[in-house]
């Protein structure tokens, strides 16, 4: 089968979160399942020279949006097997600074999603695909505009349409205008059945209500998003179509998180000298954030953006505590301004115990996943999570909330059976979450215990190798 996915980012390309990771790997994945595979996205004005002397030149369209007609170019690129085609428009998409959280932005991916299926009449009836498969918000117009626009088109009539939801905080909301403005929608369409929601145009439910089966990035996730708590007042829409909603667990680039070849990381260790490589990487980590260089001492990293979702709230209501723990703490990330302060805070008033960085830098990311003994993760909700994955990779226990990706990646330590992967609580609570570090110490000073966890949680299996086939089953229900 022909798959294309669609999607606002891709690693290498333009990464600004997991999506990326995602569109990076899994094409590859199934390609190796013997699936022709491409790519859809935008040709940023960002995206490294290196990849933009590659790209060929395929043709030009016009592109309706509403009652304007605008421009784009397509360009093609091979990359590690994969086929890129690139949307290129320099008004919309030859921007500084952020990606996403501009003015215009429901006509930026209104212009990329119509572009992705004006650009299929153009190709050779050879190359077009079986399946569309979308990713978050910036896609989600993708399967209404081909049921509503294109299903007359006889090239388009076989095409199905695939949604994956990586996080349903982030839905596209946009004034109702949108729908006449920018899509061509008739007002049948603006009705709580379709792509209204709450008097407001949502592209994240017109994935839901449009396409033909929805993903989500982890079997808990899953079943969470249909319950109002963490529904996001999609539950509704989404139980309506629950038998076509399935989770499907996120895989780990393996070839990119590799503690035995990574350049990035003070020295490079697998499964056989962890414990030397461990030790060299936590004593660069301690003098890098100016802690206390001890071997003896647990430390703790955090790598994430600063927002209310990743559980700042619970650490700063217990920060005196964790101050006074025998342990130590690295943070790395940025966000709200809020959650920031408290890092900070936390910092100031325990020098020599709480090291931060404010801001991000994958090598530092990537020494704190190698060098910490543990890896803290209290989210609020997590669809699916890659940090966890990755510190497992480099044998860092994972201390998590059971929810999301994070219940269905993390095998909380048993201490009858001695089993387990990482650490975990139940309820998004600071004390229960400072009781599960507090047991996590208790745990690192029984180094036998400890080094069986860790060995443990590096032979975990999070390749995209079963990911891959089940998304692969899915498609194959189209054919």
């Amino acid at each position: 089968m022909k798959i294309w996915y669609v999607a606002s980012e891709a690693a290498p390309f333009m990464k600004t979160g997991g999506l990326a990771d995602v569109i990076g790997s899994l094409p590859q994945a199934v390609s190796g399942l013997g699936e022709e595979v491409s790519v859809v996205m935008p040709k940023y004005g960002t995206i490294a020279e290196e990849y933009v002397e590659k790209m060929e030149y395929l043709f030009d369209l016009i592109v309706p949006v509403g009652w304007r007609k605008q421009f784009a170019a397509v360009l093609k690129l091979e990359h590690d097997g994969i086929t890129y085609y690139f949307i290129d428009n320099e008004y919309y998409f030859n921007r500084e600074g952020v990606l996403y959280g501009h003015y215009d932005d429901a006509e930026r991916f209104a212009f990329f999603s119509r572009a992705a299926l004006e650009m299929i009449g153009k190709l050779d009836e050879t190359l077009v695909p079986d399946v569309l498969h979308c990713h978050d918000w910036q896609t989600g117009v993708v399967p209404a505009f081909l049921r509503i626009h294109y299903q007359h088109i006889e090239a388009y009539q076989k095409i199905r349409t695939v949604f994956t939801i990586h996080n349903l905080q982030y839905q596209g909301i946009f004034p109702e205008d949108v729908l006449g403005e920018l899509l061509q929608f008739g007002h049948e369409h603006f009705t709580a059945e379709g792509i209204q929601h709450n008097g407001l145009v949502n592209y994240m439910k017109a994935g839901i209500v449009h396409s033909d089966q929805i993903t989500t990035v982890s079997p808990s996730y899953r079943d969470e998003i249909m319950e109002p708590y963490y529904g996001e007042g999609l539950d509704a829409a989404l139980r309506h179509r629950a038998v076509d909603v399935r989770g499907i667990l996120n895989g780990l680039d393996l070839a990119t998180n590799d503690p035995s070849t990574d350049k990035r990381i003070a020295k490079t260790y697998d499964l056989d000298t962890v414990k030397e490589g461990k030790a060299v990487n936590k004593r660069a980590l301690q003098e890098r954030f100016g802690l206390e260089v001890r071997d003896d001492v647990m430390l703790i990293g955090f790598v994430s953006r600063l927002v209310e979702q990743k559980g700042l709230d619970l650490i700063n209501g217990v920060s005196d505590e964790l101050g006074n723990l025998d342990c130590q703490f690295v943070f790395l990330g940025s966000g709200q301004p809020e959650y920031e302060a408290i890092v900070h805070e936390m910092t100031a008033r325990h020098p020599g115990k709480i090291g931060s960085y404010i801001g991000f830098d994958i090598e530092l990311a990537h020494l704190i996943y190698a060098g910490s003994d543990a890896f803290l993760m209290p989210s609020r909700f997590e669809p699916c999570g890659l940090s966890q994955l990755i510190s497992m990779r480099y044998g860092t226990l994972p201390i998590v909330r059971e929810t999301g990706g994070l219940r269905d990646t993390v095998k909380p330590f048993n201490e009858y059976t001695q089993e387990g992967t990482g650490f975990g609580f139940l309820n998004y609570n600071a004390h229960e979450m400072l009781a599960t570090i507090e047991k996590s110490i208790r745990v690192f000073y029984d180094r036998n215990t400890w080094n069986a966890l860790v060995h443990q949680t590096m032979t975990a299996d999070f390749s995209w190798k079963q990911s891959a086939k089940q998304y692969r089953e899915l498609y194959h229900l189209f054919a």
